[in-house]
């Protein structure tokens, strides 16, 4: 095992135990060995037991003693095979068990390592048990990746112990396609809450004008923009998540939970309804002012950046770095690049007299929740908007009317489009055809970006699951194209083989 990181824990009673085994079960993730040591009755398989129900949400799980059968394995959220190898005849056995492919699969926990100790590998956690007083020392070796993970959750651990809920169950909620994590906190004869784990990380090598790609794009580095844009817009009676609990310089956040219904049926489809109540929060949205600085605390005042033409053309160019080559096998021409960026400089030239004010950036089916006990605009539950930028409002329509993750049909589309073109005209002062152009123009930078976007996130992330989002990607994009003033961007994307015929 390389340098090894050591965490030395007491563990009082056995509930510290069985919340240690909930740490650790939001720490692990598949190919991790856990290896757990100690004498009989130090309380390997209470740890054990523990890990395996929290990884399962389900406080009943029957976990059985594998003293006898070596291994028992479990289909869950993760796959979890649980080893005793106490029994063990011979290290070489436990390739029989099947330990390789578990491994590769999921997550092995461990108990009697020392029974098959070179056959384990290197880089594994090493969890040792041991008697002290009336409670357990509990000794944990980790090294890289999985060093930083515990400490994590251990700091999250201190973290809601200090927002004054100590000892309370955590349960894992979602990762998202960002570098932030979900939990659900579930405070004693409280309703539950949502922890947000947003991990400072580093920025990353300069990709533009000597700049890392979340400086150009202007995506959010820390917690000050989340909670700026959330208190600003439950100031004027949004529904965005209460912040109960920061801790700006670790990225911790303990906050509201707004429900857990969204806006698509049980068969992913859109439920017309909660999108048309989506689009008139948005018309209402678009209809107020929100101010450029907000201040957060008495030391920081977030200012929302512009979606300026750097941001817009640098999410154009995915475009051309990922999509083109992988559709033709050739890569642009210097030539096409030319012309394409030239064609957006146009673009973006003709944003200048769009109606412009707070964009949330993602307003669409994963970050929307439906909230049926109330009324209007509190109907919707926003809960993505630390990348908020000001720019044209149209963005936000393009995003929600024509989702990117699920396809709304051209009846609905038009329904939507209706729905908010009437709400802004009974605003008054609604410059319509402006908006329009704007709409075709934004609906086609941001169908640009994800042409490019679902292909990086194949080639380069190994995610190939957001391919099958493509072609209702084109097919979007298209509708945008009809538009006059994209004819000179119809002809590009026509002549480089970018269509819906792709899939």
């Amino acid at each position: 095992m390389t340098t090894s990181d050591t965490i030395s824990l007491f563990l009082k009673d056995e509930a510290d135990t069985s919340r240690l085994g909930e740490d650790l079960a939001l720490a692990l993730k598949a190919g991790d060995c856990l290896a757990l040591s100690g004498d009989l009755g130090a309380g390997k398989s209470s740890l054990a037991r523990a890990i395996l129900r929290a990884i399962a949400d389900d406080e009943e799980l029957e976990v059985p003693s594998p003293t006898f059968t070596l291994v028992q394995s479990y289909d869950l959220r993760l796959p979890v095979s649980h080893f005793d190898l106490y029994r063990l005849g011979h290290p070489g056995e436990l390739t029989e068990l099947g330990f390789d492919e578990a491994l590769e699969n999921g997550i092995c926990l461990v108990e009697w390592p020392e029974m098959a100790d070179g056959e384990l590998p290197a880089e594994r956690i090493t969890l040792r048990l041991a008697h002290e007083g009336s409670g357990r020392r509990a000794t944990i070796d980790a090294a890289g990746a999985q060093a930083l993970r515990i400490h994590r959750v251990l700091a999250i651990r201190d973290f809601l112990d200090k927002a004054g809920y100590p000892e309370v169950k955590r349960r894992f909620l979602t990762g998202d396609a960002s570098l932030r994590a979900y939990e659900a906190i579930y405070p004693n004869a409280a309703p539950r809450k949502i922890l947000m784990d947003w991990r400072p990380h580093p920025e990353g090598p300069p990709v533009y004008d000597g700049k890392p790609y979340p400086k150009v794009a202007h995506l959010a580095q820390n917690a000050y923009p989340f909670v700026a844009i959330a208190d600003a817009l439950r100031e004027r009676g949004f529904a965005t998540p209460e912040i109960y609990k920061v801790d700006y310089e670790q990225g911790i956040l303990l906050i509201e939970d707004l429900g857990t219904e969204g806006v698509l049926d049980d068969d992913g489809r859109p439920i017309a309804e909660r999108y048309r109540q989506s689009v008139a929060c948005l018309a209402h949205l678009h209809s107020m002012q929100i101010p450029q600085d907000i201040p957060v605390s008495t030391a920081h005042t977030h200012h929302i950046p512009d979606f300026d033409r750097m941001a817009m053309k640098m999410e154009v160019q995915l475009v051309l770095d990922w999509h083109i080559a992988w559709k033709r096998g050739t890569p642009p021409t210097d030539a096409e690049r030319a012309e394409y960026l030239a064609i957006w400089d146009s673009l973006i030239d003709a944003l200048a007299t769009a109606e412009k004010n707070l964009l949330l950036r993602d307003f669409h089916s994963p970050n929307i929740i439906w909230r049926e006990e109330e009324s209007g605009i509190g109907k919707v539950g926003i809960i993505d908007f630390q990348d908020a930028m000001i720019g044209p409002t149209a963005y936000d329509l393009a995003s929600i009317v024509q989702d990117a993750r699920v396809t709304i049909e051209p009846d609905l589309f038009r329904q939507l489009m209706d729905d908010y073109l009437s709400l802004r005209r009974a605003q008054g002062g609604f410059d319509e055809a402006g908006f329009m152009k704007a709409w075709a123009i934004m609906s086609a930078q941001r169908n640009c970006k994800l042409a490019g976007l679902w292909v990086r996130l194949l080639q380069r992330d190994g995610k190939p699951g957001y391919l099958k989002h493509m072609l209702r990607t084109l097919t979007y994009l298209q509708v945008a194209l009809e538009h006059e003033s994209l004819a000179p961007l119809r002809d590009w994307c026509a002549r480089a083989g970018i269509g819906q015929s792709e899939s």
